[in-house]
């Protein structure tokens, strides 16, 4: 497996619409290997999701995983990802992202969804998703259409570089400094 470079926002491919990818695609040993370098790119920069536009290809795959405080999210890889809303609750929380290093912003996510995909293999997938993995979800299929978490967000006052972001906006921290 390799490390795949990962473009920063202004890249064109960042801002394309994804190819969906035929069934039969799957069965492609190239397409295997970048869903396993996506897997591995992911890991190496402590990302929680990952979509094949920001390893510079136009395809519509996205990597997620997460083990952390905000969420438990097995290794899943979504292929023509469609989302569905189930409610109408936005929660309004942080997004970082691995094309836009170093910054932090406030984005307003559907809090509840179904996604219907296909697996790496072609299986037929569908996840109801809530909080934290709605959240990651519809941030890689965001970059699936061509759009980055600054496209949703509703006030760039909370805009910040990561240095900053525990010191003035962490709630335990906020306002000392």
């Amino acid at each position: 497996m390799s490390i795949l470079k990962v473009c920063r926002l202004g890249h064109p491919v960042l801002r394309l619409e994804a190819k969906r990818l035929p069934e039969e695609a799957l069965s492609d040993p190239a397409v295997q290997t970048l869903i396993d370098n996506m897997m591995q790119t992911m890991i190496e920069y402590s990302g929680v999701g990952l979509a094949a536009p920001q390893v510079h290809e136009s395809l519509a795959i996205a990597v997620i995983e997460s083990h952390g405080s905000r969420g438990n999210i097995p290794m899943t890889v979504l292929v023509n990802p469609d989302v569905t809303i189930l409610d109408e609750e936005f929660i309004e929380d942080w997004e970082g992202c691995l094309s836009i290093p170093d910054m932090r912003g406030q984005v307003p996510r559907w809090r509840r969804l179904r996604v219907d995909a296909l697996d790496r293999y072609g299986n037929r997938l569908e996840l109801i998703a809530e909080d934290f993995t709605a959240r990651v979800i519809q941030h890689e299929f965001d970059h699936l259409m061509g759009k980055v978490y600054l496209d949703r967000m509703r006030d760039f006052k909370t805009l910040t570089h990561v240095a900053e972001f525990p010191r003035y906006w962490l709630p335990e921290q906020k306002g000392q400094g």
